[in-house]
C-alpha cells in the first residue's frame, strides 16, 4: 500500500512515532519515498503528485497484542494525531477485535488492530 502526502518528512516523523510500538521501521528510505515495515516495506509514503483534493484513506496496521494498540494510540496522539476512537474492543467486527483509530496529519484514518484474545 502507498499513500501520497503533502509533506513527506512531516508524515515520516508521524509514522516513525506511531508505528514504532507496532514494530514498524523504515527498511527503505529514498528521501522523497519511504518504505515502512517490520522486515521489508509493505507501506509506502510518497509526495502528492496528483491534482485535486486528497481523499481520506483508512489504513490499518496489525498489532501483536492489545498493549501495542494502546501504545500506538498514545504515541500517535502525542505526535499530534487527532484521536478518532480510543483503544477498545469492537465486538461488532468480531469477538476479539481490539483497535484504536487516529487521524494523521494528512487526514487519513490510521488504525492499529489486534485480532487476538486478551
Amino acid at each position: 500500500m502507498a499513500i501520497q502526502v503533502r509533506d513527506v518528512e512531516a508524515a515520516a516523523v508521524f509514522h516513525d512515532t506511531a508505528l514504532t510500538p507496532l514494530g514498524g521501521r523504515r527498511p527503505m528510505d529514498f528521501g522523497s519515498v519511504i518504505g515502512y515495515g517490520t522486515d521489508r516495506p509493505d507501506f509506502w509514503l510518497g509526495p502528492a503528485t496528483t491534482g485535486g483534493e486528497a481523499r481520506e484513506a483508512h489504513i490499518a496496521f496489525e498489532a501483536p497484542d492489545r498493549a501495542a494498540v494502546r501504545a500506538f494510540h498514545e504515541a500517535a496522539t502525542a505526535a499530534g494525531a487527532e484521536s478518532l476512537h480510543e483503544p477498545r474492543r469492537w465486538p461488532e467486527y468480531h469477538e476479539h477485535y481490539f483497535g484504536a483509530f487516529v487521524r494523521d496529519p494528512d487526514g487519513n484514518n490510521v488504525e492499529a488492530v489486534c485480532h487476538r484474545p486478551e
